[in-house]
C-alpha cells in the first residue's frame, strides 16, 4: 500500500488555498493564520512528504517529489485551481508546482522561499532537524526568528508531538543533510521564474538568519515583494495576521499578461 499525503481541510467554497509548511514543520504550524482566512474558502494545510502524517510518503526529500505529490493530491480532491502559499521549503515546492502546471495555480504567495539563492544556514537547519525535546525546538525557533519574537508555545508543542513519531527525526536529519550539501541549496533559475504569469507575492523578514533577504534581489519586476522589518525566517509564527492579510490580497490580484521577448537583431 502506497502511503498517502495528509492534509487538514477547513472551510468550503469555490476557491481553494493550499498551505505548504517549511522544513521540519507540519500542517499544525498554520494554526494562527487559518482563523484569519475567509471561512468561505476551502483551506488545505498539508504535511509535506517525510513530515508528520506524510512521514512514510515514498521518495520524500526533494522538493520536486513534494510538488508532484501535492499536485496529484489536489487533483484527487477535484481541486482544479488553487491559491498556493508556501513557507521556506514549502515555498520552493509551491514555486515548482506553479512552474510545472501554471494553469492550475491562481496565485502564488511565497514566505522566505527556498530555492531563490544558493546561500542557506546549513548548521542551523541541521540543528533544527535533530531537535527532539521542547527546549531544543524552542532554541532553534528562537535562532530562526527575529530579535523581537519569542516562539509560540503551541507551535513548540505541535513540532514536539510531530517528532515523537518513530523515525521522524531520523528522516528529517537525512533530508537536511541532502538539502544543505556543502552548506548550499539548489536554486530555481530566475529565467524560469520570469515565465510565471499568475499573481506572485514574495515576503521576507529583514533579519532572516536562515535564507538572506538579498535573495529577493533580481526577481521579475511584476512580482510583488514585501519586507517585514525586524522579522526573521519564521514568518508564520512571527506575523500571522500580516501573513493572512497578504495571502488574501494576493488572491484578489489579477494575473498580468507576459510580454513576449523581442528576437535579437543585427
Amino acid at each position: 500500500m502506497i502511503a498517502s499525503l495528509h492534509a487538514t481541510e477547513q472551510g468550503a467554497g469555490s476557491k481553494a488555498i493550499a498551505l505548504l509548511h517549511g522544513f521540519g514543520g507540519c500542517h499544525g504550524v498554520w494554526h494562527e493564520v487559518i482563523p484569519s482566512l475567509s471561512p468561505a474558502v476551502r483551506t488545505l494545510a498539508y504535511d509535506l512528504p517525510g513530515h508528520g502524517l506524510s512521514l512514510d510518503f515514498p521518495g520524500a526529500g526533494p522538493a520536486k517529489v513534494a510538488a508532484r505529490a501535492v499536485l496529484t493530491d489536489l487533483a484527487a480532491r477535484s481541486v482544479k485551481r488553487v491559491h498556493l502559499v508556501g513557507h521556506s521549503m514549502g515555498g520552493a515546492v509551491a514555486t515548482l508546482m506553479a512552474l510545472a502546471e501554471p494553469e492550475r495555480v491562481a496565485s502564488l504567495t511565497l514566505l522566505a522561499p527556498g530555492g531563490f539563492g544558493p546561500e542557506i544556514n546549513g548548521p542551523l537547519l541541521r540543528r533544527f532537524a535533530a531537535a527532539r525535546d521542547p527546549s531544543d525546538i524552542r532554541a532553534c525557533l528562537s535562532a530562526m526568528s527575529g530579535p523581537l519574537t519569542r516562539p509560540v508555545d503551541r507551535t513548540v508543542d505541535t513540532i514536539r508531538d510531530m517528532r515523537g513519531r518513530p523515525g521522524q527525526v531520523e528522516q528529517l536529519i537525512e533530508i537536511a543533510a541532502a538539502m544543505t550539501s556543502d552548506d548550499r541549496q539548489g536554486v530555481i533559475p530566475h529565467d524560469r521564474l520570469d515565465t510565471l504569469a499568475m499573481p506572485v507575492m514574495v515576503v521576507w523578514g529583514s533579519n532572516d538568519p536562515m535564507l538572506p533577504v538579498t535573495q529577493m534581489d533580481g526577481l521579475p519586476a511584476r512580482f510583488h515583494v514585501h519586507h517585514v522589518l525586524e522579522a526573521g525566517h519564521m514568518l508564520i509564527e512571527e506575523a500571522p495576521d500580516l501573513v493572512a492579510t497578504i495571502i488574501q490580497r494576493n488572491m484578489n490580484r489579477r494575473a498580468r499578461p507576459l510580454r513576449p521577448k523581442l528576437a535579437a537583431t543585427g
